[in-house]
């Protein structure tokens, strides 16, 4: 083979042909649009009435972009602080964002497919040729090499396989930056649901440790009639039954709330060895959360943007497996020094290269590619229907939460007519007992009545806070009050308190005398 004497005239016309081909490339990738879902036009569940909306807006519709402190619609400064802190500690959330690196990189990784590589290197070995060898000047001869150079290849994008795998990668990078936002979601919604689960343990453990206290004196007060003969035993012992029970469901409560508390410690990425959230009494406020149109939905799901982020890569992929049936076309060249002596390394005469195209296809693989590329189209079909499949189930918490929001503000305007009706019975009931109408036992039976009404009148409120936030997360976040939007002014607003949730006096009872 004849050395050329003018490489680089050579070299220009090669590199041409590989510009020539990337700007002609075709591509392989299927035409995308997000799959097609039936949208309803409007929530079952909803109130049929818009102004329940006023003062509110959405936060931030966008795909996978922080979904708003959502959890300032209830006013609560201690929550606030809690929520603060997932960002910044929550292990969950900290995977999740190490997930998102990771698929950042990676589009990163591909894209260097568009560039050429190049390496150098410079090596030193001796070798001793064969004694027995015919036809060689060197035969049992030991001789070094030395040599260094550089090299460098492009293969040209023409049939759109890179371009295709970026398209992939950058999908795959936003639908982990929608699950990044899902669990931040995910995370906030299951610390707000704890934290007024345990607040209501605090309002429930007050009305309870009031009542214990109430218990003790009346028995120590009819343990003094008892001493004096105005009454007989049977009081004492159906009071002191009264009171241990009390105290049972005062210590079950510490119990349930230890456990809350250390889960609100892990989410907020603090040991529970060390995490303390002192007990506060104070009345829930339940805000009138607008569910917006169904189409929304879509918009501000972060499990629906991700779903459909990998409907997008599924369909690149597709790309990729097409690519794989067209020859692949590099561009390489390549040039160094090299001597089998040191003195002469470095001059021109040890100078070598070589340049050249080189077109390699694949002529048989058993049905390899095909059945890559039936993979592929089954991994996309099998996305849409998942993306389907979670924009169903979006609706459906939706509409769950309505259900239970709805079924709950009616229980709770019924409990409290049902508490309103055990107190007054108590009330009763003690005046009867003081005129000596009925026994003691009339009195414990109005009294654990009462007792009960108002525990549920409180449980219900708890859980009313829980679908609330509920319907924040079914949602998908970023909705934000009027009253939120001003941070002065919800420090300094008190809530409205929900109707079921007045100040619970302790079950009183009866004066003895």
């Amino acid at each position: 083979m004849r050395l050329l004497r003018h490489p680089l005239p050579f070299a220009r016309r090669i590199v041409a042909l590989g510009v020539a081909a990337a700007l002609s490339a075709c591509s392989t990738l299927p035409p995308y649009a997000p799959p097609s879902v039936a949208v309803p036009a409007r929530y079952a569940g909803a109130p049929a009435a818009a102004a329940a909306q006023a003062g509110w807006h959405v936060a931030v519709p966008a795909d996978a972009a922080a979904r708003g402190a959502w959890w300032t619609v209830f006013g609560d400064a201690d929550l606030n602080a809690l929520e603060a802190r997932v960002d910044v500690s929550n292990q969950t959330v900290k995977k999740a964002l190490a997930d998102l690196q990771q698929a950042r990189a990676m589009v990163d990784y591909q894209h260097a497919g568009f560039l050429p590589t190049i390496t150098a290197g410079a090596a030193q070995s001796r070798a001793r040729v064969s004694q027995n060898r015919l036809g060689s000047s060197l035969a049992g001869k030991t001789t070094p090499d030395y040599q260094v150079g550089v090299a460098a290849s492009w293969e040209p994008d023409v049939f759109g396989r890179v371009r295709d795998a970026v398209a992939g990668a950058q999908a795959d990078a936003a639908a982990s930056a929608a699950d990044l936002q899902a669990v931040k979601l995910s995370v906030t919604a299951e610390l707000a649901t704890d934290y007024f689960a345990l607040r209501s343990l605090d309002t429930q453990k007050h009305l309870l440790d009031d009542t214990v206290r109430a218990y003790a004196d009346a028995l120590t007060l009819l343990q003094q009639q008892l001493a004096a003969g105005a009454i007989d035993a049977s009081a004492v012992a159906q009071a002191d039954t009264q009171l241990e029970a009390t105290r049972t469901q005062d210590t079950d409560i510490d119990a349930a709330r230890a456990q809350l508390q250390h889960a609100i410690a892990t989410l907020v990425g603090e040991s529970a060895s060390t995490f303390a959230l002192p007990p506060r009494v104070t009345p829930f406020a339940v805000p009138a959360i607008p569910a917006g149109v169904p189409s929304q939905l879509l918009e501000r799901r972060p499990d629906i943007a991700a779903a459909e982020r990998r409907v997008a890569a599924a369909n690149a992929q597709i790309g990729e497996a097409r690519a794989a049936f067209f020859p692949d076309l590099v561009l390489s060249a390549s040039a160094g020094l090299e001597s089998s002596f040191f003195a002469p390394w470095l001059t021109a005469p040890s100078l070598f290269w070589s340049i050249g195209p080189q077109l390699a296809g694949t002529l048989f693989d058993g049905g390899r590619r095909s059945a890559s590329l039936r993979g592929a189209h089954a991994q996309y079909d099998g996305a849409v229907a998942g993306y389907r499949q979670t924009v169903l189930v979006a609706f459906q918490q939706v509409e769950d939460q309505l259900s239970t929001i709805a079924a709950l503000a009616s229980e709770a305007r019924s409990q409290q007519r049902a508490t309103d009706a055990a107190d007054l019975s108590l009330r009763l009931t003690t005046n009867r007992f003081n005129a000596g109408a009925v026994s003691y036992l009339d009195v414990v039976t109005a009294q654990t009545i009462a007792l009960t009404n108002r525990r549920t009148a409180d449980q219900i409120d708890a859980r009313r806070m829980e679908a609330e936030v509920g319907l924040l997360k079914a949602l998908g976040g970023g909705w934000q009050g009027a009253a939120s939007r001003d941070a002065d002014a919800a420090a300094g607003a008190q809530p409205a308190p929900s109707a079921a949730m007045n100040d619970r006096a302790a079950v009183t009872p009866p004066a003895a005398g």
